[in-house]
């Protein structure tokens, strides 16, 4: 009931039924969110993920919001600090979780995963200019919000889940491409293996064939000078040879290589955002629901909101 009364509330405003309580309310007020204040409340971010926090037990209000900005404004208050140092927390939380899963894996593989900057990877014009219109929009959806427009702040919010699906799409697309010179890598290494293996097996043809001409002429001499058995010996010796260079050997066939790479030497990656595990195997479509899902953007929005806090300072 609580995470549907917060539902209503940031859609339709925490007073949508008259109730005068948050009218009366100043912004310093004990049960009012100071994070939400200063502009970000991370018990907003993670809903019905791992990392849900569950509703926040203070009060989201975007009219306390704008009186705490203008207070912020004339040097009486700033929650700032407050914020940069929540948000210090669950960030170094995420990396200390980064670090142990490459370690972990480390100890299995040291080549089985990596941490790969899916910032730089998937930094482009298209995705810069999706994400500032993004925050443009979520301005807007703040200011129907305080006119009490529903209809404007319904529409601005499908608009804003476009956009972030678009921008989801794209950052898949350029991590893709990143992956596939992985793949392109894997099957090329292991192409070099198995040429490599080739000349090796000719030598050992040849010694085989060596060591079979040698016996040979051994037993031929051992007869001659009436050692039968020793001679015999050598024979059947031979013959072993022989039926051990005979033996097939099996030829790989681009089904088996592909399946080779992937079970043996599959390359996860961990994302440097959220320390969700990727593979270079993974799909487009499974890379647009990771960038779309909200622990990737709940960790995207805080490490950007911290970078903007420590410009301030």
């Amino acid at each position: 009931m609580d995470a549907i009364r917060k539902q209503l509330d940031q859609l339709m405003g925490a007073n949508r039924n008259g109730d005068v309580r948050e009218v009366s309310r100043k912004y310093y007020d004990r049960d009012v969110c100071r994070l939400f204040l200063a502009g970000l409340c991370p018990h907003d971010l993670f809903q019905l993920t791992k990392m849900d926090m569950g509703p926040c037990p203070k009060l989201h209000s975007l009219q306390l919001r704008k009186e705490y900005e203008e207070a912020k404004a004339k040097g009486m208050d700033n929650y700032d600090r407050e914020l940069e140092e929540t948000i210090e927390r669950l960030i170094s939380e995420c990396e200390r979780k980064i670090q142990r899963a490459l370690k972990r894996l480390e100890e299995d593989d040291a080549k089985a995963a990596i941490a790969i900057s899916v910032t730089e990877v998937t930094q482009s014009k298209e995705v810069i200019e999706f994400s500032k219109q993004i925050k443009e929009k979520m301005k807007e959806i703040d200011a129907f919000d305080l006119e009490g427009n529903t209809e404007g702040k319904i529409r601005a919010t499908e608009e804003v889940d476009k956009l972030k699906e678009q921008r989801a799409e794209e950052q898949a697309k350029l991590l893709l491409e990143a992956f596939n010179k992985d793949r392109v890598s894997l099957m090329t290494s292991l192409q070099t293996a198995n040429q490599s293996t080739a000349p090796a097996a000719a030598a050992s043809d040849a010694r085989t064939q060596e060591m079979i001409d040698e016996k040979l002429k051994k037993a031929e001499e051992l007869g001659e000078n009436g050692m039968i058995d020793e001679a015999q010996k050598l024979l059947d010796e031979t013959e072993a040879l022989k039926k051990l260079g005979a033996r097939p050997q099996p030829v790989p066939d681009s089904a088996k290589m592909s399946t080779h790479v992937q079970i043996t030497d599959q390359k996860l990656r961990l994302c440097d955002i959220c320390g969700a595990f990727l593979s270079v195997y993974d799909s487009d479509r499974r890379l647009a629901d990771h960038f779309g899902g909200k622990l990737h953007m709940g960790y995207m929005l805080i490490r950007e909101k911290l970078s903007e806090l420590q410009v301030r300072f």
